[in-house]
């Protein structure tokens, strides 16, 4: 059974000559977009919040948008802010259970084709993100793709799994990417790393955009005073040891504070820390697990003092922007592409390490309660002025348009 309910899009008109990017956003029609993520569950990180709220801006701006995605089983995550929705299959076989393969997806994205759709997938290493280029391959018709490899190239995380992925990215993957009309890169760092893999395409770099919360109904709250929280995925990837070793160095300097892990743990991380935490006879530190509920979230972020994102590496790194969005100052490793964290003065962008680490969290421990609360305020206001996500969508629009039109690249794409 086909679990999609989307109307096909309607047919567009041909065009005979090159036409304005006023011209082509000026109408509800001219631009036909298919978001493509393999799944939406709520623990697979940023893209499950960020696809789809991409879709939506979009749809404000009256693109025709729809949003596909495989049945995983798992819950999904941010799902109920796009405008439209199809859930496809996974096919009933291994490809379907490992890598995400799906011949229902495949045929309605070849029916979006036909209707003249930009076809956007989003990650890397699964079915769904290679369909694109197969489709562009066999259609007689003219097919533009986006792809958005999600910080998937980073040299991290290329060495998870790298069994798995060199094989595909020999008899798939490359051919993929190399096959899209624009490539869209969320920080010039990962614009970087898609340049290291030897990609020459076109190169849109716009960041991911933050839905700024109401803080007027949820007042810091004094009942977890001075927390230092890490909020995101338990993963190694995330460099959590380094923080537990880190803190282990500063409990007795700063015996009011605390140190709080939360989020959904992979590989069996959780445990991992717990045990380091007690070889180093850390005791105020406490793993939580995953938090999903919206005004869950921000409390958590509310209830704390300071933010901690020490990553080996990220395209984006989405917990940074939501901590900042909940006026949260922010220590990021240079990891993640958060350099404005000092230029906005609203936190530290430090180098990778344990030492670092110590140092700066002494650093933000140590300062007035009311410097860390006025740093973030700057930072909330920086997300407000760069990130909305009306800001992003207009930018992607720009890119679309351009695929669409020809004409001279938007500012944010880079040719060469």
């Amino acid at each position: 059974m086909v679990a999609d309910n989307i109307d096909p899009p309607p047919a567009l008109v041909m065009l005979t000559r090159p036409i304005s990017r006023n011209e082509l956003a000026a109408s509800s029609q001219a631009i036909d977009v298919t978001h493509i993520v393999a799944g939406l569950a709520k623990d697979q990180g940023g893209p499950s919040y960020s696809v789809p709220s991409l879709a939506a801006a979009l749809a404000r701006r009256g693109v025709d948008v729809r949003l596909r995605s495989v049945e995983t089983g798992a819950a999904p995550g941010n799902r109920a802010s796009c405008p439209a929705h199809g859930l496809h299959p996974a096919d009933g076989n291994l490809l379907g259970k490992v890598l995400r393969s799906s011949q229902d997806l495949k045929r309605a994205l070849s029916a979006d084709v036909q209707g003249g759709s930009i076809l956007h997938t989003h990650g890397l290493w699964l079915m769904p993100n290679v369909y694109p280029a197969q489709l562009k391959q066999r259609s007689d018709s003219d097919v533009l793709i986006v792809h958005s490899p999600r910080g998937m190239l980073a040299a991290e995380a290329l060495k998870i799994s790298s069994w798995k992925k060199r094989p595909f990215w020999s008899l798939l993957q490359r051919s993929a990417l190399e096959a899209a009309d624009c490539i869209h890169a969320t920080a010039a760092s990962e614009y970087e790393e898609i340049r290291a893999a030897g990609l020459k395409n076109p190169i849109a770099i716009i960041p991911n955009g933050v839905d700024l919360p109401l803080l007027a109904d949820m007042p810091r709250s004094g009942g977890r005073n001075n927390v230092i929280l890490s909020f995101g995925r338990i993963h190694p990837k995330k460099g959590l040891d380094r923080l537990v070793r880190a803190w282990a160095q500063l409990e007795l300097e700063f015996p009011t504070w605390h140190l709080h892990i939360v989020g959904p743990a992979e590989v069996g991380h959780d445990k991992e820390l717990s045990a380091l935490a007690l070889t180093l006879r850390a005791r105020r530190v406490a793993i939580e697990g995953a938090v999903y509920d919206a005004g869950e979230k921000l409390r958590t972020y509310r209830e704390a003092s300071l933010f901690v994102l020490p990553t080996l590496n990220e395209n984006f790194g989405l917990t940074v922007a939501e901590a900042l969005g909940a006026e949260l100052p922010v220590i990021s490793t240079k990891g993640a592409p958060w350099a404005g964290l000092e230029s906005e003065r609203c936190g530290w962008w430090i180098d990778h390490g344990v030492d670092p680490l110590v140092a700066t969290l002494r650093n933000a421990m140590s300062i007035d309660c009311e410097e860390r609360r006025a740093m973030g305020r700057r930072g909330r206001h920086w997300m407000a002025r760069e990130f909305g996500w009306d800001r992003i969508a207009s930018d992607m629009l720009d890119v679309y348009c351009w695929l669409k039109g020809g004409g001279t690249p938007p500012v944010t794409v880079r040719c060469a």
